[in-house]
């Protein structure tokens, strides 16, 4: 990033943005070497705190190999793994980083496959494998015994007085800021049974990280299942996954194993390290986002009846802390406060090794944008489709202005209209001329309509707007907010009347991103029958209307890619002396790519303005510099809140993603909600010019 770019950026720049550095590594080992097994774990939990990790994954069984088979059982072995994580934890006392260390664990009359959990020179817990396989070449039980169903206490292990021992223990973090780092651990097999420990972890501890140190054997096509289980447990979840797979080093004798370590983040597959490599996958994950997943999801709760299997483990990443978790030492200040302490905050928007989509409502993957398009192509016709079937209704009117909203509603209604068969003459398209439309608006209106097949028609709104001037004593030569919003009005008076000529009704053509700014007239535009693109952003309308160009071909496709080449405009101020279009919307209101940027995060996570902030200024770097886009955020905060009052009596429209602003369900808000908190964030965030 460009480091001039990001001077000045206010209040809370620093500030942690919930985002927390997550890693699952792969140390080279050799079978029972567990001296030259230690010294390779080291080297790793040292590479993953120079690289800012807070929580790292090891593979199962790492310190002795996975592949020792009855030596598992051999006393001098096991004293051995007891005696290396004694010095481990000596040489990582400074390292503040949360780290797995496979080994067996005897206890009792029996051994146990556990990851014992690390932090700063602490043993937390010796979390143990539940689910052993007992088929192909894994002989588990032949050497383990499953962890209890029920934690089983304390107990001492490698110096350090009794520890939390078991299945089910979630590590949380007592620093200060740091209350949504809770990690759980489970062990390979336990996350491919149908009910994985980690879900209790999930939904009576909290966890938000899950560790898995595994030892997965590689066949044709295992890896593709085990990326595809792994997304799929995040996304079930609202968590973050890590995956580290045991590797080179492991006897080949009858298995070979690829060392692919994965993360992923409610189903998104953030990092993964290439087959057959002892590599590290880092990526930072978005604890924040997890947290207002889970608090969006009215699904997600505690069972009705506790599994009684798991435990919460206080930790900090301070060095010499008790092992409780204490908030703060005596001065008060916790981890990463301190002089030279390098605890891993978590981490701003701005310092993240991660990228944020610069559209959110479209693929990032260009290859899925038409699947995509056609998708909310049929959930918008199918919606209209019904409305017109329930009412009976055989005619639309559509204020059609050459506009891409416009051009959208009508793409719409032609589908719907072919999908019940009606003629697509009843589709009554109209340009409505006033004091700011242009030849080219008007004249691309015309070839769509009739191309398309529907009925078009022209009705003048000069002569009325004047008349209405005169009636309210409205000097025409003053172009102010009455002067526009009369046109407007006016527009929507002939569709409504023309709609009850017909027996049809008026298919409105705003969208999302009008209806978050409020850029719509009240009772003008703002007003239809049904509205099509009331949940469809500005940017994927783009996406849209180029979808169907490239399905149309011929006269069609170059009026359509006209269209999106016209500037964004109501058109209701008189053009320029050359005839063009003298009032651009994104001059007025904003750039739409931002304003969807802002309207997706908001909604979509509850994130607050600062975050939004920071997420932007990185993803818009050499498009907007940071007062530019601390300008915006700022006119998006005021608008959003001052202009509730008209998304408060929306007309029906189909819902096609995740983020809408219907007052009947998806977004319920007081007209008169102050904006001062948010304004009032915004101000301190005020970058240098």
């Amino acid at each position: 990033m460009d480091e001039l770019f990001f001077t000045g950026l206010g209040a809370g720049a620093g500030a942690g943005d919930g985002f927390f550095r997550i890693a699952a590594a792969t140390p080279k080992i050799r079978v029972a070497d567990v001296e030259g097994n230690a010294a390779s774990i080291l080297a790793c939990v040292r590479s993953a705190a120079a690289a800012g990790v807070g929580a790292l994954a090891l593979p199962e069984l790492c310190l002795t190999g996975y592949t020792c088979a009855d030596l598992f059982l051999d006393r001098a072995l096991l004293r051995a793994c007891e005696d290396a994580l004694a010095r481990l934890l000596a040489e990582t006392a400074e390292l503040p980083v949360l780290f797995t260390v496979g080994l067996p664990v005897a206890h009792g009359e029996a051994v146990y496959n556990c990851a014992a959990v690390c932090c700063a020179g602490r043993l937390l817990g010796l979390s143990a494998k539940r689910h052993l396989p007992n088929y192909g070449e894994f002989y588990e039980r032949r050497w383990f015994a499953p962890a209890p169903l029920h934690l089983s206490g304390a107990v001492p292990f490698a110096g350090q007085g009794p520890v939390p021992f078991g299945a089910g223990l979630v590590f949380r973090c007592t620093d200060p800021g740091m209350d949504a780092v809770a990690v759980g651990v489970e062990i390979c097999e336990d996350l491919w049974v149908p009910q994985p420990p980690s879900v209790a972890m999930a939904l009576e501890q909290g966890a938000t990280v899950i560790l898995n140190p595994s030892a997965s054997d590689e066949v044709i096509g295992k890896a593709e299942y085990r990326r595809q289980l792994v997304s799929q447990q995040s996304a079930r979840l609202y968590c973050a996954y890590a995956y580290a797979d045991a590797g080179e080093g492991e006897s080949t004798t009858d298995l070979v194993f690829a060392g692919e370590n994965l993360i992923a983040e409610n189903g998104s597959l953030l990092a993964r390290t290439p087959l057959f490599s002892c590599e590290m996958a880092t990526a930072d994950v978005d604890l924040d986002r997890l947290l207002a997943e889970r608090r969006r999801s009215t699904t997600w709760a505690g069972p009705a009846f506790p599994s009684g299997g798991t435990a919460g483990v206080g930790f900090s990443y301070r060095p010499g802390a008790a092992r409780d978790g204490a908030a703060a030492g005596e001065d008060g200040r916790g981890a990463g406060e301190r002089e030279g302490s390098g605890a891993p905050l978590m981490r701003s928007a701005l310092e993240v090794d991660r990228v944020f989509p610069r559209t959110p409502f479209v693929p990032a993957d260009r290859g899925e944008v038409a699947e995509r398009c056609e998708t909310i192509f049929g959930l918008q016709a199918a919606g209209l489709k019904t409305r017109l079937a329930h009412t009976g209704s055989r005619h639309a009117v559509i204020g059609l202005s050459g506009g891409l909203d416009s051009t959208l509603a009508l793409l719409v209604t032609v589908r719907a209209f072919d999908a019940l068969g009606l003629p697509r003459s009843g589709i009554h398209a109209v340009s409505m001329p006033g004091f700011g439309t242009t030849a080219r608006t008007r004249g691309n209106a015309e070839t769509l309509a009739s191309a398309l097949g529907a009925d078009f028609r022209e009705v003048s709104i000069h002569e009325a707007v004047r008349q209405h001037f005169e009636d309210i004593g409205h000097d025409p030569a003053v172009t102010d907010v009455t002067y526009e919003n009369s046109q407007a009005r006016e527009r929507t008076q002939i569709l409504m009347d023309l709609a009850n000529q017909a027996g049809g009704m008026v298919i409105g053509t705003g969208d999302l991103s009008e209806l978050a700014l409020g850029w719509a007239t009240y009772n003008g535009d703002h007003m239809s029958m049904y509205a099509v693109n009331a949940s469809v952003p500005k940017t994927l309308v783009r996406h849209l209307v180029r979808y169907a160009a490239g399905l149309y071909g011929g006269a069609i496709e170059r009026t359509l890619l006209d269209i999106l080449d016209t500037p964004v405009s109501p058109e209701l101020l008189p053009p320029t002396g050359d005839g063009q279009i003298a009032q651009r919307t994104e001059d007025l209101v904003g750039p739409y790519e931002l304003h969807d940027f802002f309207l997706y995060h908001l909604l979509r996570f509850g994130f607050a303005p600062g975050k939004i902030f920071r997420m932007a200024c990185r993803s818009f770097a050499g498009s907007y510099d940071a007062h530019t886009v601390w300008s915006w955020l700022r006119v998006f905060y005021r608008r959003f809140f001052a202009q509730q009052f008209k998304r408060s009596c929306l007309p029906d429209g189909p819902k096609v993603g995740s983020v809408t602003l219907s007052p009947r369900g998806d977004w319920r808000m007081p007209s008169d909600a102050s904006a001062r908190l948010w304004l009032d964030e915004v101000d301190a965030l005020e970058p240098e010019r």
